[in-house]
């Protein structure tokens, strides 16, 4: 039997000091955050974590951030590292806002652990909690992390079992473009020994 996914992440939670400088996304960051308008922005920060590095980077610069994790033992992490965040414990897909909250948004590497069939209900979600020409950030997996065009199953992550889900990079544009989103970049990036696809996504203005 598969261990639920937030209790995996749980787990996570009692080696993460050790592994906390495993992943660098510095380049990912600042050329996202490069592209946003606003000097002070509220940013929404999905699959948070223990909010290090994207919480972290935007409290840095000043903006307010909310983040939602469904893993209780990470968020108490995330109070200790990035306590100007605002913490929701939930999962992803469930989650809801009002419309136009977030000048960004972003789901680094927490998207892909959802059913596939799911992506294009949060990615609608999404557009909706975007303010006009608000931008957001995803990590999405594809066939060169998983070996397959389209995956659903799981796959070993730091010794645990983890859920993975993916349509094929140009199923996900499709539905990216039908949902409204302009696609701004869309780059394969090798960080921490694992290749994914990185995402970046506007909303048009009104």
């Amino acid at each position: 039997m598969k261990t639920k996914l937030s209790a995996v992440y749980d787990t996570f939670a009692t080696t993460y000091e050790e592994n906390r400088g495993l992943f660098d996304m510095s380049d990912i960051l600042e050329s996202f955050y490069a592209q946003l308008s606003p000097e002070q922005g509220r940013l929404l920060d999905l699959g948070c974590g223990a909010g290090e590095p994207v919480a972290r980077y935007f409290t840095d610069q000043s903006w307010s951030v909310i983040g939602v994790d469904f893993s209780e033992k990470m968020l108490e992490l995330a109070s200790h590292y990035v306590p100007q965040m605002q913490t929701i414990q939930a999962d992803i897909s469930e989650v809801e806002f009002e419309p136009g909250l977030f000048d960004a948004i972003t789901a680094s590497y927490s998207l892909f652990h959802l059913p596939a069939a799911k992506h294009a209900g949060l990615f609608r979600r999404m557009h909706s909690w975007l303010r006009p020409q608000g931008k957001a950030l995803f990590t999405y997996a594809t066939q060169e992390y998983t070996g397959a065009k389209e995956f659903e199953g799981y796959k070993e992550f730091m010794g645990q079992q983890l859920y993975y889900s993916h349509k094929e990079p140009t199923a996900l544009y499709a539905d990216l473009e039908r949902i409204g989103f302009s696609i701004d970049a869309a780059d394969y990036r090798r960080i921490g020994g694992e290749t994914f696809l990185w995402v970046t996504v506007g909303k048009h203005p009104v």
